[in-house]
Order: structure tokens, then C-alpha cells, then sequence
């Protein structure tokens, strides 16, 4: 029986990429609304609710790039330098917040740079990997499966909208963490904070879809032609039924819900992507048996995937239930 490598590979790389943007989305959506919270104490609650695990959500950015270099090279080596500035810039904000992170806890004079380069470090990361996202989308100019663009062709009105379009998307999944993890007048603030910004996501989603729809005719033709407009309607529609349940929940003050709703959008929009795209790697024309290594590369990888992601899984869900439940100013901190 034939097995498609490359199929295979491509689910497990875009299941690494999904848990890094759901797990890492709401960490560095974190650092993007500290701005708004600076009372006594506040920041350090926030920063503690992902302390025992920020830098583990990073290991899946991590698996991805491996894997895209070990078995779809071809992609990669089009993808690096279409994208080298954006990547470059995400690179240097993580290590900016990294860095931040470890430091602002010790420091006491110095404490509010540490801040502010924990708020850049998110920003710039979270903005750079929404122009990469807008480049895929957008397309890329591939020939003779070589990159033939130019090194600023990232640089478009669209790629600059999807990187605003995920500050808000991270932002909006940061606050529902915080809603979740939090108590008391933190708490009652982010709830205030998750309409506006759920509402604000809502029309940006809708501008990028509609934006796509009409400046990528292959796209347009997927979505909606007949019969795959009926089989893909329920995305749209199920995003608008989260926005309205997300404010519902809040108004109620439900805790859980907006969080996992938000999640549920995240999802419903990288579905979205994935039916935009699939199967090409790099749009317009490259798909993923194009850029696959050789078949004996990709079963000697597989074969260290299946070893690896089981426990790299493991220990996620296992930090994630040991430090469950509210965090509280005063707790321990990360130090």
C-alpha cells in the first residue's frame, strides 16, 4: 500500500503550527495589552499566569521549522528569502521579550525598560508573523522552484493589514487567558477590554477574508464556486456565532468561554487558510509534492517525529495541568 509522505507531513507540520500560534498566541498576547494595565502588582500576575510555560509554547515554532527544513526543503528555501526581514525582525522580538521576561523580575530601577522591551519584543514578533501569514496568502513568486521576487515584496498594503489583523487576533486570545487565570478588579478590566477587542477582530477577520476574496481570483474560485461554497459556508458562519457568544459570555461573566470561543476562532481562521491554500506550501503554484525531499528523508524524519511529538505533548499538557486554576497577586512569582 502506498502511504503519501507528503500529506502525512503536511498535517503534522500544520498541527505543530496551529498549537504554536493557539498555545504562543495568548502569551504574546499578553505583552501586547500590558500597556493598558499598570497598577500595583498587576503585571506580575499577568506575567506569572504564563510563566511555568511560555518558553515551552515556543518548542512547536521550533518543531515547525525543523521539519518544513527536513522535509519540504524546496518550500523552505523559497519561503526564507521571501520572508527574510519579517523572519529576522519575529527572531529578535522573541529574544527582546525573552530576555525581558527573565530580567524585569529581578530588576527594580530598570524595571519599567524591562516593560517596555517585553511590549516591543510582543509586538514586533506577533506583527512579523502576521506579514509572513499575509505573504502566504498573497502569494509568492516562484519559478523553477526558486524564489524570483524581489526582498520587499512582503512589504504590500495586505501583508501590513494581516500583520495588524494578528496583534488583534493575539491580543484578543491574551485577554481571554487573563480572564480565565485571573480574579477580582484585573479580572472585571480585562472583561471590559475583551469586547472592544473581539469586535475589533470580528471586522478585521472580515476585511482580510474579503480582501483575499477579491485579490486572489484562485481563491475566489474555491471558496465560491458550487458545491464548496455550501461544504465551506459553516467557517464564516461559525466565526460570527463565537463573536456573538464571546460577548454574551462576557456580559454574563462567564470566565472559560471567551477564552476557548476565541480559541474557536483561531481555528475557524487558520481552517480558512488551510482551504485557501491547500495543497500548496508556498501559493500560488508550489504544492507540497513539489517541495518534498526524498521519500527515504522523509521516513527517517518521520520516524523521530513519531518519537518526539508524543512527548513533547506530554510535557505540554502536564505543565498546563499542574499549574491550573487562578493565579493570585502575592502568589509566587517567577523568579
Amino acid at each position: 500500500m502506498h502511504i503519501d509522505l507528503p500529506v502525512i507531513w503536511a498535517a503534522i507540520i500544520g498541527f505543530g503550527v496551529f498549537l504554536y500560534v493557539m498555545l504562543d498566541g495568548f502569551d504574546l498576547g499578553i505583552g501586547l495589552i500590558f500597556p493598558f494595565f499598570d497598577r500595583e502588582g498587576e503585571r506580575e500576575v499577568m506575567l506569572n499566569t504564563v510563566a511555568p510555560v511560555w518558553d515551552g509554547n515556543e518548542t512547536w515554532m521550533v518543531l515547525g521549522g525543523a521539519c518544513l527544513y527536513a522535509v519540504f526543503p524546496v518550500a523552505y528555501s523559497v519561503l526564507l528569502p521571501a520572508t527574510y526581514l519579517p523572519i529576522i525582525a519575529m527572531l529578535c522580538g522573541l529574544i527582546f521579550r525573552g530576555v525581558a521576561f527573565e530580567i524585569r523580575a529581578k530588576a527594580r530601577r530598570t524595571q519599567h525598560l524591562w516593560d517596555l522591551a517585553f511590549i516591543a519584543g510582543s509586538g514586533v514578533a506577533t506583527f512579523a508573523q502576521g506579514v509572513i501569514l499575509g505573504s502566504l496568502l498573497q502569494g509568492i513568486d516562484v519559478r523553477d522552484g526558486k524564489f524570483v521576487g524581489g526582498p520587499f515584496d512582503w512589504f504590500s498594503p495586505f501583508n501590513l493589514f494581516t500583520g495588524i489583523g494578528l496583534l488583534l487576533t493575539y491580543a484578543t486570545l491574551g485577554c481571554g487567558w487573563l480572564l480565565m487565570k485571573t480574579e477580582g478588579e484585573l479580572q472585571r478590566r480585562m472583561a471590559v477590554l475583551m469586547r472592544p477587542l473581539t469586535l475589533c477582530l470580528a471586522v478585521t477577520v472580515g476585511i482580510v477574508s474579503v480582501w483575499t476574496l477579491l485579490g486572489q481570483p484562485g481563491v475566489a474560485a474555491r471558496w465560491l464556486s458550487m458545491p464548496n461554497l455550501l461544504f465551506f459556508l459553516p467557517v464564516p458562519v461559525l466565526v460570527l456565532a463565537c463573536v456573538v457568544g464571546i460577548l454574551v459570555a462576557v456580559k454574563r461573566g462567564a470566565e472559560r468561554l471567551p477564552f476557548l470561543l476565541t480559541l474557536a476562532i483561531v481555528f475557524l481562521g487558520y481552517s480558512g487558510l488551510l482551504i485557501s491554500i491547500f495543497p500548496n506550501i508556498i501559493p500560488p503554484s508550489l504544492d507540497i509534492w513539489a517541495a518534498s525531499a526524498p521519500r527515504s528523508s522523509q521516513v527517517f524524519t518521520l520516524v523521530g517525529a513519531a518519537i518526539v511529538i508524543p512527548i513533547i505533548l506530554t510535557y505540554t499538557v502536564l505543565a498546563y495541568w499542574v499549574f491550573r486554576g487562578k493565579v493570585r497577586q502575592g502568589d509566587e512569582g517567577y523568579h
